[in-house]
């Protein structure tokens, strides 16, 4: 199978491309940066373009270079803040309706894209509860209200040119090479793996970290279908606060040096409470530990700076 990855040389992208590839398939990866990831390891299965999705041109180009029976996208900007709100317009509602659009001009019927957690808002909208994909999305920032409109447009394609569009609304993915976005809960395991002090506001503040690897394994499945029975699912991921976190991570290190500086925040996080059992059933999902995810990531880094690996 021919399978398009928009912002593929990202943070995810390179897993999922890898997971597809071991699959038997051919993948084309269009990113604005292209050599911001390598590939070589994966051979001739792998061609790397560069595409800007705000020009729909380069959309329309990567396709016709492709030829694919599927596209995701994975191109968005994380962690931008409120600033430069045309910039993250462009890139995050433009670039996604492009997608859209070329899709169904050229005939690629099923398309995947990354949604977020973050629609649903604060956990306090839906009080001590778990959170599904029919409930309301309370989400304010700009990032939020973006990933809000994309889900919106997905169902326009949907219903008015019935194209197979699924969105998966990621958690607070985490992994040894995060550096954008959501980053608190992967500072907390990897500064420490490398002997340095960390501190955070506040130590009830609380997460839903999933793994990179998890989460590409979720693209991957729900990509590779030809229809799914929902069209956006959550990731889920494994709720924790901070302060929990930083005890599981002096379980390996127990000279890590994590601080807070003060004891509450649990009323202020996001939601953190959400109900998974749509994806986890459909396509036969089970992640790996959590505690085991926090152990590989401290011993990813460590191996990269050179450090002595822990056990569990």
């Amino acid at each position: 199978m021919a399978i398009l990855v928009l912002g593929g040389t990202g943070f995810i992208g390179p897993r999922l491309i890898r997971k597809l590839v071991e699959r038997g398939n051919e993948v084309v990866c269009m990113d604005i940066n292209p050599g911001a990831a390598e590939f070589s390891h994966l051979g001739e299965a792998v061609r790397v373009i560069r595409g800007d999705v705000t020009q729909f041109e380069d959309i329309v180009h990567a396709i016709s270079v492709a030829e694919p029976d599927r596209i995701i996208n994975l191109a968005y900007l994380l962690g931008g803040g409120e600033i430069n709100p045309h910039l993250n317009m462009r890139l995050n509602i433009l670039g996604m309706d492009n997608c859209f659009e070329a899709a169904r001009l050229l005939g690629i019927n099923r398309v995947v894209y990354a949604s977020s957690i973050a629609v649903s808002g604060q956990q306090s909208h839906f009080g001590d509860r778990l959170v599904d994909e029919d409930d309301g999305m309370f989400g304010t920032s700009q990032y939020a209200t973006h990933k809000t409109f994309n889900e919106f447009q997905a169902r326009m394609y949907i219903q008015n040119y019935g194209l197979s569009i699924t969105g998966i609304r990621p958690a607070n993915v985490t992994g040894p090479d995060k550096v954008r976005g959501s980053t608190d809960h992967v500072q907390c395991i990897t500064l420490p793996a490398r002997g340095e002090r960390v501190s955070f506001p506040y130590k009830e503040m609380m997460r839903l970290p999933i793994h990179v690897e998890d989460i590409a394994e979720v693209f991957a499945r729900v990509l590779l279908v030809d229809s799914s029975h929902y069209p956006v699912y959550n990731s889920g991921g494994h709720a924790i606060s901070l302060g929990d976190l930083a005890a599981m991570v002096r379980e390996f290190l127990p000279d890590a040096d994590i601080g807070f500086d003060h004891e509450g925040g649990k009323e202020q996080s996001g939601n953190y409470l959400v109900d998974n059992s749509r994806l986890l059933d459909e396509f036969e999902l089970t992640y790996a530990p959590f505690r085991q995810r926090v152990l590989e990531i401290i011993n990813d880094v460590r191996a990269d700076e050179g450090l002595p690996l822990v056990s569990g």
